[in-house]
């Protein structure tokens, strides 16, 4: 059983934001892989979907991003995960905007829904994928820019035709790792964004 878990807040209000970007890329697998219809699930929506032939969950926690681990935790142990079966997508400031980056394991870096999933899980289910989607550091743009006030922000409309390739890379990159191929998807995705031509 594979978990896999795009960080956001639930809400209209919310569904474009950067802080969301990880819901966006759960719909877009779900998308593509013709997923269930999403439903409510240990406090999130969540859509099952196969990949190479293992089930797998797609997971957008409702409890807001700063306690995913509410959903997340419930989630993991109900199907007796390790933490190589849960794969978490989420915002990255530290990114370039539209970079992307694939790891296993490693801290929370400030990042308040990992924090949240680091809490419950505990440091012995650390060791789980991250796909970090990065939305850039406000202060590259104004060094008094507010960080809460960027990640609650819409993505610009000049930024839409980038957000959806990484969109879809990170979809793909996901089902790679699903799939058992992360070395495979670390070579291809952990690179720096190029521009569109």
């Amino acid at each position: 059983m594979k978990l896999i878990v795009g960080l956001g807040n639930p809400g209209k209000k919310y569904e474009k934001h950067r802080h969301n970007v990880g819901f966006m890329v759960a719909e877009k697998i779900a998308d593509q892989l013709r997923s269930s219809p999403w439903s409510s699930r240990a406090g999130g929506l969540v859509s099952t979907c196969d990949i190479a032939g293992e089930k797998a969950i797609l997971v957008k926690p409702e409890t807001y991003m700063n306690l995913s681990g509410r959903c997340v935790g419930e989630l993991f142990r109900f199907h007796k995960c390790k933490p190589e079966d849960l794969i978490v997508i989420h915002d990255e400031l530290d990114l370039p905007p539209f970079e992307l980056k694939l790891k296993k394991g490693g801290g929370a870096g400030g990042h308040n829904g990992l924090k949240s999933i680091d809490e419950v899980l505990g440091s012995d289910n650390y060791g789980y994928y991250r796909i970090r989607v990065g939305i850039g550091h406000p202060r590259a743009i104004h060094p008094d820019f507010d960080v809460a006030d960027y990640v609650l922000q819409n993505f610009a409309p000049t930024d839409l035709r980038a957000l959806e390739t990484v969109l879809d890379q990170a979809a793909q990159a996901a089902i790679l790792i699903a799939k058992g191929e992360a070395t495979a998807a670390m070579n291809q995705f952990n690179r720096k964004a190029k521009k569109d031509a």
